[in-house]
């Protein structure tokens, strides 16, 4: 540990020169694909990725010290990468970042308990850019071979990732590449050919289509971001990734960083295989349910939950809302439904192909559309300021689900509203979602104004 700490660069140093054994816990046959890659299917290019000459100084970027608040100043970080920050937006860490980043950027593995908007994107991203930057590589590289990886279990929280990372990283001159399933494997293809690709963000079955034809390797992964592990293993992706994590480096030789906003014994145990000696960092989640986020139970019968929501829509205080069901047929009629009352709304479910999708949520964004209704899944990659109110049409079966749905209103210092329907097929879900949230919610029959 003592090594790890003083030279952190040591679980990375001997893998550029040859592929390394993989270890008995991670690595299997199918990782021969890696060994024996044919490098002549892959052209090399002398091209280094070069940030710009800096023109840009840390005077122009005042934080002042505040007590108890940690400044990315404090970090050291890579002047370029700091001109990202800044441009961001961001002056003081947020409690992940200021817990996780002096850990990450020593080279430590992490494993991060923390909630989806409590700033831990940013906290793997930072690690990234400024290890690359900091270590640039001096031997060939090839078109094909990224440098650090993050997989992500949902097409929008990939984009997101990607986005942030793009903005993040806009000065350093590091490219990013997305692949994402549902979109145009070519047009994903020739965006990793055009150079040296140093940051991969993707969908767990659609990185594995880019390994299986050899159009990808990640042998050369120095870093590896395992991000919403909990939701990866709710939604089946566990073995892929099991799949993607022996095709990198064995564990003492890359960095990896795994985050979850909950910590089962089968995600310890995944963190066992995965990591090597990791630093734990825990965050409990904010109480936003009670400081930033004004929570109403209506207690209606499930044949006036229409008729209560379309009133809500219409109600002059909805800037922004956000619609939130269980199953995508849920989702599908409730949007046909509300579109034949004269709502103008997207939909975002996993049954919309993702170009589609990806328009809708930009429409959101540009506030071309007001209403979106979506699922769980689908609702994770929804990280936007300003949304007013959201509903739970439908009350979710996991309390930590109610948790991510109203803190997609609330953020970035706003206040906003959630109202939840709780009726006769589902209102037993309550006593859970209080437990969760370790307060007892207020149930009220909805205004007569909504009712008519």
């Amino acid at each position: 540990m003592l090594n790890k700490l003083f030279q952190p660069r040591g679980k990375k140093a001997d893998h550029t020169s040859s592929a390394p054994e993989k270890s008995e816990v991670e690595h299997s046959a199918d990782s021969k694909n890696t060994a024996a890659k044919p490098k002549k299917q892959r052209p090399s290019s002398s091209k280094k990725a070069e940030p710009p000459k800096p023109s840009w100084s840390l005077n122009q970027f005042q934080v002042a010290e505040q007590e108890g608040k940690t400044r990315f100043h404090d970090l050291g970080l890579d002047l370029t990468l700091m001109h990202g920050i800044a441009d961001s937006g961001f002056q003081y860490c947020s409690p992940i970042q200021a817990a996780a980043l002096p850990h990450t950027l020593r080279g430590n593995d992490v494993i991060g308990k923390a909630q989806t908007g409590t700033g831990k994107t940013a906290a793997f991203l930072i690690t990234i850019f400024n290890d690359l930057l900091l270590n640039p590589v001096e031997t060939e590289r090839f078109v094909g071979e990224p440098r650090a990886l993050v997989i992500a279990p949902t097409r929008e929280l990939v984009a997101q990732i990607a986005d942030d990372a793009k903005e993040l990283g806009r000065h350093t001159g590091l490219k990013v590449v997305s692949l994402i399933g549902g979109m145009d494997y070519q047009k994903q293809l020739d965006r990793l050919a055009e150079g040296l690709v140093d940051i991969v963000v993707a969908t767990p079955g659609r990185l594995l289509d880019f390994t299986g034809r050899g159009d990808l390797y990640l042998d050369q992964v120095e870093i590896l971001v395992i991000d919403e592990a909990d939701r990866m293993l709710d939604m089946g992706f566990i073995p892929q990734v099991k799949r993607i994590v022996r095709l990198t480096p064995r564990k003492t030789h890359r960095q990896t960083l795994l985050f979850s906003a909950t910590f089962t014994e089968d995600i310890i145990r995944l963190t066992e295989q995965w990591t090597h000696e990791p630093v734990r960092v825990e965050i409990e989640p904010e109480r936003v349910a009670t400081d930033t986020v004004d929570q109403k139970i209506y207690l209606v019968e499930s044949s006036d939950k229409f008729k209560v929501l379309r009133n809500i829509v219409r109600q002059p205080d909805v800037v922004s809302i956000i619609i939130f069901a269980n199953r995508r047929d849920e989702t599908r009629r409730l949007h046909e439904r509300l579109t034949k009352a004269g709502v103008k709304c997207g939909i975002l479910s996993g049954e919309i192909p993702q170009n589609k999708r990806t328009r809708t949520l930009q429409d959101f964004k540009d506030g071309k559309i007001t209403c979106l209704v979506a699922t769980d899944v689908a609702g994770r990659g929804i990280h936007v300021d300003g949304i007013s109110h959201v509903v739970n049409y439908t009350l979710p079966e996991e309390p930590e689900d109610y948790v991510h749905r109203i803190g997609r209103t609330g953020r970035a210092g706003a206040t906003g509203t959630s109202i939840s329907f709780a009726c006769e097929d589902d209102a037993f879900l309550l006593p859970a979602i209080e437990a969760e949230l370790g307060m007892k919610l207020p149930c009220e029959q909805p205004p007569e104004a909504l009712l008519g």
